[in-house]
């Protein structure tokens, strides 16, 4: 696998409430560093990790239209890099067939790596899966910070 060909997929899906009205966002860039972006509000309501899933799609299907056939996926969705960064059967029964059709499509590609990262460094892929229903982008705490948890 060579750095010159890997592509660049950031996505994320938000679920607002959760579930609710979900929003998709996948942001890909080349080898070259030209930039895609797309970003879009799904018809129908569902759970976050729904939303996280359907993203996930938005940008694969991207990928393929330009020609991508290394990948390196970059998400904030613990589930995605759980269910489907070693290519074992999912788990998450009421997800299967979402699970199913990422797994199809990731199959396409010669080559994926998974890289989880933390909301804010995902932070023009949340900004945009939230922004197709006007939101701002989800408050979060500083790194660094803890929770500030009281004692009973």
């Amino acid at each position: 696998m060579s750095d010159v060909s890997l592509w660049q997929l950031a996505c994320d899906g938000s679920a607002v409430p959760n579930p609710g009205r979900q929003g998709l966002a996948a942001v890909l860039r080349s080898p070259d560093g030209a930039r895609h972006v797309r970003a879009m509000a799904w018809p129908s309501s569902g759970c976050n990790n729904e939303a996280e899933l359907r993203a996930l799609m938005l940008g694969l299907t991207m990928a393929q239209a330009h020609g991508a056939r290394q990948l390196r996926i970059q998400t904030d969705s613990s589930v995605l890099v759980d269910q489907l960064a070693d290519g074992r059967a999912p788990t998450i029964q009421r997800l299967l067939p979402l699970l199913r059709e990422a797994l199809d499509a990731l199959a396409g590609f010669d080559h994926v790596q998974w890289l989880w990262v933390p909301r804010h460094r995902n932070a023009e892929a949340d900004a945009l899966a939230r922004g197709v229903h006007g939101l701002g982008p989800k408050p979060g705490r500083p790194v660094g910070m803890k929770k500030n948890r009281r004692k009973l």
